[in-house]
């Protein structure tokens, strides 16, 4: 909104300066400023508010014993994110940018399944929540409404289907009739994982920070034709826009990390890893990065494969020999270590250092191909 009007200003009356609200990097800033400020703002209400409604985390019997501590912790706390994100977003995003468009109708979309999630599990005491296949079905079908739009979408010819393949020059992938699947199966493994991660005060928003910045970068080139020139990457018109809601993200992931940073003042609950877990997926896919998504959020598919060799395992030596073994002390992954009698700030703080390397990584295959 912001934006517009700044433009609009300087178009009719041509002050001076106003013309850097044009640049991109310059709103990228704005809105990571933005994001910061509002989670400030609203973060410190929304906990009071969910700690006078009693909206507290359930203790966990099934994970370590430590942290039936934090039984009682506001949860929910996703809203705090979604509104650093949002808010930044209709200030300084350009609202006719499709990609713009698509991103934030994927957060909206998955921090709605996650908030109902939440509600059911704390409101309600369901103690599963939404039902898996209720879940998964709303993934499913936010992959299936982001695929078909890239699939098609103009601005994408000829690489709707393509993506790039990393480490590799001048080589791209096309999945063909399989981008949907891909696009679907991308959405829901990635915000699956990232809730998967949310386990330890602060390691989720934490890492998704750090992947956050990455992808503004990666936004960023990817959307300007001098530098992906440069680099000799697919050129998209219109992706550099993503950049904005990429700090947007980290700004809010900085904001959140304030008050969820060890010992936790307050959880995201489904309502934030699931929309943050779709966003980081969405980005890359929009980017046509999601090939280098393994390397980039390597934290989250690490948590992600623990848990399913964790119980592949279990089902498998329980069939044969009639009694199932973990091969970690428990699962996802930071339990193993927490488990192991290393301090959770420990955990979390080795997370984040293996986190900023893979972004380094990351950012090395447009250059080392």
């Amino acid at each position: 909104m912001l934006y517009y009007l700044f433009d609009l200003m300087e178009r009719l009356y041509h002050p001076p300066g106003f013309g850097v609200f044009r640049y991109i990097t310059f709103r990228s800033a704005l809105a990571a400023l933005t994001a910061l400020f509002i989670s400030f703002v609203i973060g410190p209400l929304v906990i009071k508010q969910l700690h006078k409604h009693q909206i507290g985390e359930q203790a966990k019997v099934e994970g370590p014993k430590s942290h039936l501590t934090k039984a009682g912790t506001p949860t929910m706390g996703g809203l705090i994110v979604l509104g650093a994100i949002l808010i930044p977003m209709l200030l300084w995003g350009d609202m006719t940018n499709p990609y713009v468009l698509l991103m934030l109708l994927l957060t909206v979309w998955l921090g709605a399944l996650g908030f109902l999630d939440d509600y059911l599990k704390v409101i309600k005491k369901k103690r599963k929540g939404l039902i898996a296949r209720y879940k998964l079905i709303g993934q499913i079908g936010i992959g299936l409404i982001v695929g078909g739009t890239l699939y098609f979408l103009p601005e994408l010819r000829p690489f709707n289907s393509l993506t790039t393949v990393p480490f590799i020059k001048n080589v791209n992938f096309d999945y063909s009739y399989f981008y949907i699947p891909v696009v679907i199966f991308v959405i829901t493994a990635t915000s699956n994982a990232v809730n998967l991660t949310d386990g330890l005060d602060g390691l989720a928003i934490g890492t998704v920070g750090i992947t956050a910045l990455a992808l503004g970068i990666m936004s960023y080139i990817t959307g300007n034709i001098d530098f992906s020139r440069y680099l000799d990457i697919v050129y998209l018109r219109g992706t550099g826009e993503l950049s904005v809601y990429c700090t947007a993200l980290l700004g809010a992931s900085l904001g959140f990390l304030w008050y969820n940073a060890y010992p936790a003042q307050v959880f995201m609950g489904d309502t934030g890893s699931l929309a943050l877990g779709g966003a980081i997926a969405g980005i890359s896919l929009m980017i046509k990065k999601e090939l280098v998504l393994p390397i980039l959020g390597g934290i989250f598919l690490a948590e992600e494969l623990s848990v399913i060799v964790q119980v592949l395992y279990f089902k498998y030596t329980k069939k044969k020999y009639g009694e199932g073994k973990r091969l970690f002390r428990m699962a996802p992954l930071h339990h193993h270590f927490e488990l192991d009698g290393i301090p959770e700030p420990k955990i979390v703080a080795r997370f984040y250092i293996v986190g900023i390397l893979l972004a380094i990584l990351s950012l090395t295959t447009f250059k080392v191909r």
